[in-house]
């Protein structure tokens, strides 16, 4: 399909800076059946019926920010590093500024005031380069240790367009992550996570409905928008993520006896869709997962989906084109826009009921 065919046009001050406190006083968009509500993230559990299963990802977002300088050489130009993919114990792929900087073989010692490791500096070495701007980074630490000393050194890693309005702070420390987030790995945040408390996790179940956690280690590739003219051409980023047998056979059980199964989030939904067999039976997974999703597709394990509100011409607002319907969404962002939602991942969300093919 066309790529502009997902293009609009957002105010800027439609971007969201900071999340709602409390967390689930944020607004929330019902797209159900043609029509628009409007309501918040509290109303979720009168949305949902006794035996429905919510799917959250549970991946926890690292300090993936690092600063530093190249060493060694004449010259010691800063160096900026987002990392993006554990290759193995030692050995990070990572996007970098400036990329021209760098040649195979350079060493860049990363740390800046105020912020000390306590296992001392952490040198890495570039292993490889290539054409996008990305590095392999080769670290002086390995594994637990490396996981420290990154932790000490780095910073959350915001979104370019929130993070290009502001200084990241403490406080982001807290806000970009869910109350779900478990295991480590993620560069990002699965932000319609970000919305959930414990008083809505015990109206959820007050109600009946089961909460289930999987994993999916969001990338960076999330942020960027589609290039190319036809989505044809987009090359998808990889994403590792597992389900749990039990977790599997408790989702395929509750839809057996009529429970419906709500994604939190596109990245649940695209690990549940890539689990899934032609039958919507949902496997055991451990994998990576590469899963391109525009109109057309035919979804086979989610229900519903509840989701933030995504940036045009991207991968997740052609996905929740592709679930609610395109012109039904592109209706659903103009009356969000009118009516003051926030965007963005720490803006307002919409509950989306699957349009019938």
């Amino acid at each position: 399909m066309r790529t502009d065919l997902f293009d609009f046009h957002l105010p800027p001050e439609r971007i969201a800076l900071r999340p709602a406190h409390p967390r689930d006083s944020a607004k929330m968009l019902v797209v159900e059946n043609g029509a628009l509500r409007d309501e918040t993230i509290a109303d979720l559990p009168h949305w949902l019926k006794p035996g429905d299963q919510l799917v959250v990802n549970d991946t926890k977002v690292i300090a993936a920010q690092l600063k530093g300088r190249r060493i060694g050489r004449e010259t010691e130009p800063k160096i900026e590093a987002t990392l993006i993919k554990r290759l193995d114990g030692s050995r990070w792929q990572a996007l970098v500024k400036p990329a021209k900087k760098l040649v195979a073989g350079d060493r860049i010692r990363f740390g800046n005031e105020g912020k000390v490791c306590l296992l001392g500096h952490l040198d890495a070495e570039v292993e490889a380069k290539g054409a996008e701007g990305e590095v392999t980074l080769s670290f002086s630490f390995h594994g637990p240790a490396l996981d420290q000393a990154i932790a000490d050194l780095g910073s959350p890693p915001l979104p370019p367009y929130i993070a290009s309005k502001r200084t990241p702070d403490d406080q982001d420390l807290a806000d970009y992550q869910t109350m779900f987030a478990a295991n480590e790995g993620a560069v990002a945040a699965p932000t319609a996570g970000l919305h959930f408390t414990p008083a809505l996790e015990q109206a959820l179940s007050a109600r009946g409905v089961g909460i289930n956690r999987i994993t999916l280690h969001v990338g960076a590739g999330t942020f960027l928008p589609v290039k190319v003219d036809d989505t044809d051409g987009h090359k998808m980023h990889a994403e590792w993520g597992t389900i749990s047998a039990e977790t599997a056979e408790r989702l395929n059980t509750a839809r057996n006896n009529g429970g419906r199964i709500i994604a939190v989030g596109t990245t649940s939904l695209r690990l549940l869709e890539s689990a899934a067999s032609e039958d919507g039976i949902i496997q055991p997974f451990a994998a990576e997962t590469s899963i391109f999703i525009t109109p057309g597709y035919r979804f086979r394990a989610v229900d519903i989906l509840m989701t933030n509100f995504h940036l045009p011409k991207s991968t997740l607002f052609m996905l929740v084109s592709a679930f609610a319907g395109l012109d039904m969404m592109k209706q659903a962002y103009a009356h969000a826009i009118a009516s003051g939602y926030r965007f963005y991942s720490y803006g307002d969300a919409c509950l989306l009921f699957r349009a019938e093919p």
